[in-house]
């Protein structure tokens, strides 16, 4: 069972990008995908996992949409589905992005669309996450986000805007949008928003397999290289994130003599070239702020002015009330834990655990002990990961008074 998930997940982008331009249409597209999962779930662990499993689910599928479109078309659209049986066309020109995944990252985050819908569709079909873990990512409701997406693929079908292999000159105008879904995509395998697990290694992996093939498909633009140092930064963490018995350690704690020193020193590598460059975004702006991290030998020795000064410049680019949030942790680490929680009190993140638990945090500090508990309260309700969870409680349990 499990081979055939991480196979299916493996492949599931691959099979839908090619049954849409084949019948131009997404829902067909994903919903065979999903019968032959079903197909693959009863025929594999009976006859083995065939030897090329990805034409194999393609096959499946593709014989699972005719199928479909065979019943729901009048006569001469059943014609023309069984003309679909056989495909003689060449196969398109792979453009300038020879990878099929992050070709199909490229094609989906159309600028036909809006952007937060590009992003979200992406996810969608080709991160594997589900509307909850993207809605999670956009701080929105999951009824939301599914509206959004759903209004997406209305508007690719409507509109017949075209799933084509991206040109080099369409690279451009779609970076933004692909950087965001890779960095999504690396967020939820670093910290996962299930409750089945707290990290996904997959994801993270593949989120920088993604950014170094951007990497060197564009290697003068700037927040390529600052995404691909951001990533490497964090993932530099990875094995001390955790303790023995799954309880979150946040960084402060973390025995720095366990992070990958050829991750942090790439990473520290990429950020000093993004400083030659002198094009600063917020890509570029997070990895130097992990790189401030990185390079302190203790947690007591972090600079923190240096710090404030990145999101400060970060908030000219981005004036979310997430970057002001983590603005505030620093201005708190200079100016004290009463200035900091006036600051967090002033933002408008309600539904954002970490925001009740920064604010946890600063009222423990503070001796404000049943309202830091009552905020620690607030993020447990908000959150599924189970190191998380864990270490949360453990705090709200050392509050005293």
């Amino acid at each position: 069972m499990e081979v055939i998930e991480r196979v299916y997940r493996e492949e599931f982008g691959r099979v839908v990008a090619s049954l849409t331009r084949r019948f131009g249409d997404i829902d067909v597209a994903e919903d065979a995908a999903g019968e032959a999962l079903l197909v693959a779930l009863e025929k594999w662990p009976v006859d083995g996992v065939p030897p090329n499993p990805g034409a194999w689910l393609t096959t499946t599928a593709a014989r699972k949409a005719i199928d479909r479109i065979r019943r729901e078309s009048h006569r001469d659209a059943k014609h023309q589905a069984a003309l679909v049986m056989v495909d003689d066309t060449p196969h398109e020109p792979t453009g300038p992005v020879e990878d099929d995944r992050l070709r199909m990252v490229f094609t989906c985050c159309h600028p036909a669309l809006a952007p937060e819908a590009r992003v979200a569709l992406t996810l969608r079909l080709l991160g594997g996450l589900t509307v909850a873990e993207i809605a999670q990512a956009f701080l929105v409701p999951e009824a939301t986000m599914a509206q959004r997406i759903t209004r997406a693929k209305k508007k690719i079908a409507t509109a017949r805007i075209p799933f084509r292999v991206p040109s080099l000159g369409d690279l451009p105008e779609r970076l933004g949008g692909v950087l965001a879904v890779v960095y999504l995509v690396f967020n939820e395998g670093y910290l996962s928003s299930s409750a089945r697990t707290s990290v996904r290694d997959d994801l993270t992996a593949e989120a920088i397999r993604l950014g170094r093939l951007l990497r060197g498909l564009l290697p003068d633009e700037p927040e390529v290289t600052g995404l691909l140092a951001l990533m490497l930064l964090i993932e530099a963490r990875r094995s001390a994130r955790l303790s023995t018995d799954g309880v979150l350690v946040p960084l402060p704690e973390q025995d720095r003599g366990a992070w990958s020193r050829p991750l942090v020193d790439e990473g520290h590598a990429l950020v000093r070239e993004c400083l030659r460059v002198n094009r600063p975004g917020r890509y570029q702006l997070l990895a130097a702020v992990n790189a401030v991290h990185t390079d302190a030998r203790s947690a007591a020795d972090t600079d923190w002015a240096q710090v404030a000064a990145l999101y400060d410049r970060l908030a000219v680019i981005d004036p979310s009330p997430v970057v002001q949030l983590n603005r505030a942790i620093a201005v708190a680490e200079l100016d004290g834990p009463e200035v900091g929680l006036a600051l967090v009190d002033r933002l408008p993140l309600e539904g954002y655990h970490p925001w009740h638990a920064t604010r946890a945090d600063l009222l423990r500090r503070l001796g404000r002990s049943a309202q830091a508990r009552a905020a620690y309260d607030a993020a447990l309700a908000l959150i599924d990961n189970p190191a998380e969870t864990a270490y949360l409680t453990r705090r709200r349990s050392e509050v005293t008074g």
